[in-house]
């Protein structure tokens, strides 16, 4: 029969951070972050560099202490229950050391042996083939880690996190390095995963987290800006970039603009397929059929040629380029 802590714990998310600040003498990587993850997801963690998601993560898998806050994994503590919160979670680093000289069977039984815990059910030849069969490292398995390629060693990264089964992965840049057969093939792994595991990833390239995520959490400055699902993330980021083409030069587009008010995030010439030619990214605080309209009474008032009026379609892209100018977007943001 189940405890009343472990029933407790069952119903707890994978990943709870309530509150976590963290300091660098006057730097402060992160200010009052919050965030959970439910079993089952796959959940992007993104920022810009320097926003503060290295640190939130040293704090989720136990490497560094919170000033503030507090944080639990399957509902153990990371400060108060270290050891359990570790075990439930196999972390791929973005560095992903590994011994090269190793063969890649004799690495696997040492880092079997390295985070083996009390009470797992199989043995270490059963875990080792599970893992092999998982993550495809057959053809390599009596190979030194050395001399095999960059996607086989990162093979070799998901192999080991993945020994003691745990229900959370935190994969930090799996892609990183990567040629893109690489790349493919390592995001099939990842979906796979997905289906057994809660995943937490973080990465800089947004075609990864639109091809994997069913939800973002970005954070910008050590706050958390956005959480909410990809879709309505990448609505909300579409409606904030406005996409305008005129046949007229650049300096009389951007005159115009000036006196709209409207933000210049890029101005293009001759991008429409002729020389005399202008296509404009304007950044807007909200996206509607008034602002649309005046805009477009603007451009005609100036006597110049609308050949293209709507908003970008930019997705999460359009959320990055607005970080530094932007309130906090999706249901769960910080105020």
């Amino acid at each position: 029969m189940m405890s009343t802590d472990s029933s407790a714990r069952a119903e707890q998310p994978v990943v709870l951070a309530d509150g976590l600040a963290k300091a660098y003498g006057e730097v402060r990587a992160l200010q009052g972050v919050s965030f959970s993850i439910p079993a089952g997801s796959v959940v992007g963690f993104l920022g810009p560099n320097g926003a503060g998601k290295t640190t939130a993560i040293k704090i989720l898998t136990g490497s560094l202490a919170a000033d503030a806050g507090r944080a639990s994994i399957c509902g153990y503590d990371v400060e108060r229950d270290a050891q359990a919160a570790r075990a439930s979670i196999g972390y791929l680093p973005e560095n992903n050391p590994l011994y090269p000289e190793m063969r890649v069977d004799r690495f696997l039984r040492f880092a079997w042996e390295a985070q083996r815990t009390d009470g797992q059910s199989e043995t270490r030849e059963q875990a080792i083939e599970r893992v092999v069969e998982a993550t495809g490292l057959a053809m390599v398995f009596r190979r030194a880690i050395g001399n095999c390629s960059k996607g086989y060693r990162q093979r070799v990264g998901f192999a080991q996190a993945l020994l003691h089964d745990p229900p959370l992965l935190i994969l930090d840049e799996p892609t990183n390095g990567l040629d893109p057969l690489q790349v493919v093939e390592i995001r099939e792994l990842i979906r796979q995963l997905g289906r057994t595991k809660t995943v937490l990833l973080t990465t800089h390239v947004l075609p990864e987290v639109e091809a994997l995520a069913d939800r973002v959490v970005l954070i910008h400055q050590g706050r958390k800006v956005a959480d909410d699902s990809l879709d309505r993330l990448s609505a909300a980021g579409e409606g904030r970039l406005i996409q305008l083409s005129v046949q007229a030069p650049p300096a009389a587009l951007e005159a115009v603009l000036q006196g709209f008010g409207a933000e210049i995030v890029q101005l293009r010439p001759g991008a429409f397929g002729s020389a005399d030619s202008t296509r404009a990214l304007l950044r807007v605080e909200r996206f509607d059929a008034a602002q649309l309209a005046a805009l477009s009474q603007a451009v005609q008032e100036a006597g110049l040629a609308l050949l293209e009026l709507a908003p970008h379609a930019g997705g999460l892209e359009s959320l990055f380029q607005g970080l530094d100018r932007h309130a906090p977007v999706g249901e769960e943001a910080v105020q």
